[in-house]
């Protein structure tokens, strides 16, 4: 299906993961050019890639980007219970699986490989550089949720008596707290094209399913010093969903010297969609601009390697 003038190619797939569960799949490539790079969009709690990505995705694909993006189980068109993780491993297992399986493609190999997170998706991100530290040239965390913030938690003594109850039925929805699209969306009309997207999922968060992300985020914030490649974080001061001082903190400890920090005064969660047109525009600048940077670093650093290939060549003809 092309898109916009048909400057952009759309298309869907339907995916088997190990565990048999059927996930849905999708990307957006530039009709008219090869693309720059490949971007692998890890979306937020309870959304999905299709329909609330898809501004952002076409953003990137103008700035001369394939996109591809994956929902998670229970999330969006893939398979599983509405709302339902089973284990937060088995997610990045699948996103990892998927993302890496479109990187060996022949005519990809030598393409540049982001990932880009937002929220939620921001801790998946990371934990796929995990599995992989030296695979990704770089990653976009958008407001990642490497601690949720103290407001959205449950109280310790409400946390214990959810995870016994855990035990006996992980799937009913009775995780207590705001609600995450009018603490996260900026815009009433955002607000309003979320509750009525049949796609993502409005409930209290499933018993299992919030656990498991409160269990995730502890991991992701207590190894935020792993965390080794270039990187970009940009976050709301008026965040409210996730706390910027951790996103502070993983700028500060990350063992890697590429890593920049924007934080917007007066902008909330939702940065990629959620936000003024003004404010968007600002946040697609920063995000272009830095891809551009890591375009032009990693097309020199692969011709430097070319050249050196080629000069070894050479002087093994010559020796022989």
């Amino acid at each position: 299906m092309e898109l916009d003038n048909g400057s952009v190619q759309y298309d869907e797939e339907y995916i088997l993961n190990s565990r048999g569960l059927k996930l849905f799949t999708c990307k957006w490539i530039p009709v008219n050019e090869e693309p720059k790079g490949l971007i692998f969009i890890c979306h937020g709690y309870a959304l999905e890639s299709s329909i609330t990505m898809s501004s952002a995705a076409n953003r990137l694909v103008k700035a001369g980007f394939a996109v591809y993006g994956i929902d998670y189980e229970g999330h969006g068109k893939s398979s599983g219970l509405q709302g339902y993780i089973s284990s937060f491993n088995n997610v990045v297992d699948d996103c990892s699986n998927f993302f890496t399986r479109i990187c060996e493609k022949k005519e990809n190999k030598r393409r540049m490989r982001i990932l880009l997170g937002e929220s939620l998706g921001g801790a998946v991100l990371l934990m796929i550089h995990r599995k992989m530290p030296d695979y990704w040239d770089g990653a976009v965390l958008v407001a990642p949720m490497c601690k949720i913030a103290d407001k959205m938690k449950p109280h310790p003594l409400v946390t214990s008596v959810l995870k016994k109850l855990c035990n006996f039925i992980p799937t009913w929805r009775m995780i207590p707290g705001p609600d995450v699209i009018d603490t996260g969306y900026k815009m009433p009309e955002i607000r309003a094209q979320i509750r009525g997207n049949p796609y993502c999922y409005k409930g209290r968060p499933r018993l299992n399913t919030g656990l498991e992300l409160l269990k995730m985020s502890i991991e992701v914030e207590q190894r935020l010093n792993e965390v080794s490649l270039p990187f970009i974080i940009l976050q709301g001061e008026d965040d409210k969903v996730t706390d910027k001082a951790v996103s502070q903190q993983l700028y500060d400890v990350a063992s890697i010297s590429d890593k920049t920090l924007k934080l917007y005064p007066g902008m909330w969660h939702g940065l990629l969609y959620g936000e003024t047109p003004e404010n968007t525009e600002i946040v697609f600048s920063d995000i272009v601009d830095w891809l551009n940077q890591r375009f032009e670093l990693r097309s020199s650093r692969l011709e430097r390697e070319l050249k050196h290939q080629n000069d070894e060549i050479f002087i093994s003809k010559d020796i022989f």
